[in-house]
């Protein structure tokens, strides 16, 4: 999807349209622009002066997504708030609400799935879609029922998408890319050296910032000078499985297939703060936010229909390090409650003195609710083996 929380907020506020706006900083409870909201009128009436800009923004959210025109600014997703304040201080910004782009993220999928049922379920805004057995699918290499699904979920959504056809995941991901926004690429197998070569390796799904920069030690930036390089000198550099990984798809490998279901290994919410928040003197607000998440993840396990026995929890602290926490009891579980009781037991087992940045639940081994799994008796409770702190003051 394109700018896929920023085009919802469009529909919801067309008058920002063409102009630089980002989402992010913090979860929607009421706008602050509805405030202005003319006397019977509608949101679309909100004048533009009347919304928050980014130069007026203090804390250290991030950006969930930005508009096409705030990108032309330099401005992206996960880039902090403050620092996108000095590229574009004109920007527009919104708080997000998820529950408003789960409801989009359902529609659209739905309307795939009426077309082509044959479709992995990538995350809120992006899916795989096999198209070899849909009825046209072959037809114009893919483009014709390409156009079909991108005018479907226009005509029941409002919103655009961009697809990559190509004959496997990887370069699929990769050509959906290429003509952003609402544009379609076909990329045959013969296209590899013209138009997959060229690319930074960064391209590549599942090659990051460490091992990009890593390749570019060795003077690797394209994808077609990784394919230039031997196979067992990537192995000797990269490792066995990275480096035999790195040579197939840079030569456009990929056997993967379009997995219809896939069970979640976990589930799990988390939030940075605005400011750093101590264990003792914010103990009232950190204990709201904690028992906010458990809430969430709890509603989050139950209407996906799953149950978990591993509750954890997770700190960064101001210095930027992690502390993970977690505890196995011995039945699953999706309550909120329960949740809440037993991370507060890991929080015990890490140390609460510094200021905390970032706060975060989990929700493991999973199970489908109503199993024989699920409902079967279990062991004794289990915790990660680390000792309880002695000075914390918990929430």
């Amino acid at each position: 999807m394109d700018a896929f929380y920023a085009s919802v907020e469009l529909l919801r506020y067309p008058q920002l349209k063409g102009l630089p706006m980002v989402i992010g900083g913090g979860r929607r409870t009421v706008d602050e622009a509805i405030r202005n909201l003319p006397e019977g009128g509608t949101l679309a009436d909100i004048p533009v002066e009347a919304f928050p800009r980014l130069k007026d923004y203090a804390g250290r959210g991030v950006i969930t997504t930005a508009t096409y025109p705030a990108r032309q600014f330099g401005i992206g997703s996960a880039m902090g708030l403050m620092k996108a304040a000095k590229l574009c201080p004109q920007a527009l910004i919104l708080p997000v609400d998820f529950d408003e782009y789960r409801r989009f993220s359902r529609a659209f999928k739905q309307v795939i799935l009426d077309i082509a049922p044959l479709m992995e379920d990538r995350g809120v805004d992006e899916v795989y879609i096999d198209f070899t057995n849909v009825p046209g699918g072959q037809r114009d290499g893919g483009r014709s029922l390409a156009r079909l699904i991108q005018k479907s979920i226009l005509d029941a959504t409002g919103l655009t998408c961009s697809i990559g056809v190509a004959p496997n995941k990887l370069i699929a991901k990769m050509a959906s890319e290429f003509d952003k926004p609402n544009g379609i690429s076909v990329v045959y197998e013969g296209d590899l050296e013209s138009r997959i070569w060229p690319l930074p390796c960064r391209k590549v799904n599942g090659i990051g910032p460490k091992a990009d920069e890593k390749l570019k030690r060795f003077g690797i930036e394209t994808v077609g000078q990784l394919a230039a390089r031997d196979r067992e000198w990537l192995i000797q550099n990269f490792g066995k499985a990275t480096g035999a990984w790195m040579h197939e798809v840079s030569w456009g490998r990929d056997d993967r297939p379009v997995v219809t279901e896939s069970e979640p290994v976990s589930m799990s919410r988390e939030t940075t703060f605005d400011r750093d928040l101590h264990a003792v003197r914010d103990r009232a607000e950190l204990g709201a936010i904690f028992t906010h998440l458990c809430e969430k993840v709890a509603e989050d396990l139950q209407r996906k229909g799953y149950v978990g026995k591993t509750i954890g929890i997770k700190l960064r602290y101001d210095d930027f390090r992690i502390a993970t926490r977690d505890q196995t009891i011995d039945r699953f579980t999706a309550d909120g409650k329960t949740i809440r009781q037993i991370g507060g037991q890991c929080l015990k087992r890490v140390p609460l003195e510094r200021p905390l940045r970032l706060l975060g639940v989990r929700v493991g081994a999973l199970a489908k609710a109503g199993s024989p799994e699920a409902t079967a008796p279990t062991g004794a409770v289990r915790s990660t083996t680390e000792p309880a702190s002695t000075t914390a003051s918990l929430f």
